[in-house]
């Protein structure tokens, strides 16, 4: 390149020889002995959450350092909906087909098998207080995971399920990842051990 003076002058435009890393969602948290592990379908950890229940409210100093279980995992449970988040203007549709569909009960929504093996007890009260009817309709293979889909007569209830549990929605065989409503009355938590 000519420069003002009339010398010369090189640059080298650098680029990664690497192709860029893709990490399909659905995006999974994972509990594990230093707080929270978060991973893409194929296993590949993206991010992970560090919590402390160990230390005391006395000590200040070691206290305010670090983050309890809880909110590790509210903080990783966020992480894994990034992907959802960055796909915007989806909407809720019913299924539509599917080899379980149902015109009565037209809204599935699939949560991945680990987290209900883990958190069984802990869904099904919080359904029950809150007064949402779901039912298992089937198990599905995705991208080397395995998911449990229930089905909704009531698109409300489906999505506050979806909304809960970290669900999946779905749209004939697929995932779709719509947006949160801005005005959705969220799942009441339960108190106590192990609630949600």
């Amino acid at each position: 390149m000519l420069t003002g003076d009339g010398s010369c002058s090189y640059f080298v435009l650098m680029e990664s020889t690497r192709p860029k890393r893709r990490f399909p969602p659905p995006w999974r948290a994972e509990r594990d002995e230093h707080g929270y592990a978060v991973r893409d379908a194929n296993g590949v950890v993206i991010a992970r959450v560090y919590s402390r229940d160990d230390l005391h409210a006395a000590r200040r100093d070691n206290y305010i350092s670090h983050l309890t279980s809880d909110e590790a995992r509210r903080i990783a449970k966020a992480i894994v909906r990034l992907p959802e988040l960055l796909k915007t203007g989806a909407t809720f549709p019913v299924r539509g087909t599917g080899r379980r569909w149902r015109a009565s009960h037209p809204y599935h929504v699939a949560l991945d098998d680990g987290y209900l093996q883990q958190n069984w007890d802990a869904v099904d009260a919080c359904c029950r207080f809150n007064q949402v009817p779901f039912d298992r309709v089937e198990s599905i293979e995705r991208s080397g995971a395995r998911f449990v889909v229930y089905e909704f007569a009531q698109q409300r209830d489906a999505i506050r399920f979806w909304d809960k549990f970290n669900g999946r929605w779905m749209r004939g065989e697929g995932f779709i990842y719509p947006t949160r409503p801005a005005d959705l009355k969220e799942m009441e938590s339960l108190k106590g051990k192990g609630a949600m």
